[in-house]
């Protein structure tokens, strides 16, 4: 106990990541992840199937700046459930018939935008879904949904208080570096497409 409240503790400490920078596409379904400013690769996302906005009690999903204001999921295996930013104890494999819960990894949005102002108290995340099949078309309530193993490896690489800039135009008009037209194929089973 007292091991898990200095690790709280250090955590809220340690200093805002700087480095890197979290671009999404909602016309696209794509998530570019950026390390000063060079791109490092190319996640398929899934945003919310209601449209883009950030009306409080809406399932939208923002748009503009916002940045990661918690991480929630250290350490727990690919398809655990959370309810509640808690562990459930429930591992969910993917693409389950009927289940939709929230697993493997958590990144809280908060927004720096008044366009975006209630992403925090809405909990936009960028996290973990079972619905893998669903991944590169717009099916979420508002979140930013990625495969297990891709929340996976987003969240060992950003830290919190990175930069996340959620816009509703192609990657290559705000990406620096990415080739206008480059697309992921439907069949790439790659977590990351590195250029």
């Amino acid at each position: 106990m007292l091991l898990g409240a200095i690790a709280t503790i250090v955590a809220s400490c340690a200093a805002p990541d700087t480095r890197h920078h979290i671009v999404i596409s909602t016309r696209e379904q794509k998530l570019a992840l950026l390390d000063h400013g060079n791109l490092m690769g190319v996640y398929p996302v899934s945003t919310s199937k209601f449209g883009l906005g950030d009306w409080p009690g809406s399932s939208f999903t923002p748009l503009g700046e916002l940045e990661i204001a918690k991480k929630i999921g250290d350490d727990a295996p690919p398809g655990a459930v959370f309810k509640d930013q808690h562990r459930t104890g429930e591992i969910v494999a993917p693409d389950s018939p009927g289940r939709d819960p929230i697993v493997t990894r958590i990144l809280w949005l908060r927004g720096r935008d008044p366009q975006n102002a209630h992403a925090y108290t809405r909990m936009i995340y960028i996290h973990g879904t079972p619905e893998e099949r669903n991944i590169g078309f717009p099916a979420s309530y508002g979140c930013i949904r990625m495969r297990s193993s891709d929340i996976i490896n987003l969240y060992e690489i950003v830290g919190r208080g990175a930069q996340v800039t959620i816009v509703d135009e192609p990657l290559a008009v705000v990406v620096p570096g990415l080739r206008p037209g480059t697309q992921m194929a439907k069949t790439n089973t790659a977590t990351t497409v590195i250029r």
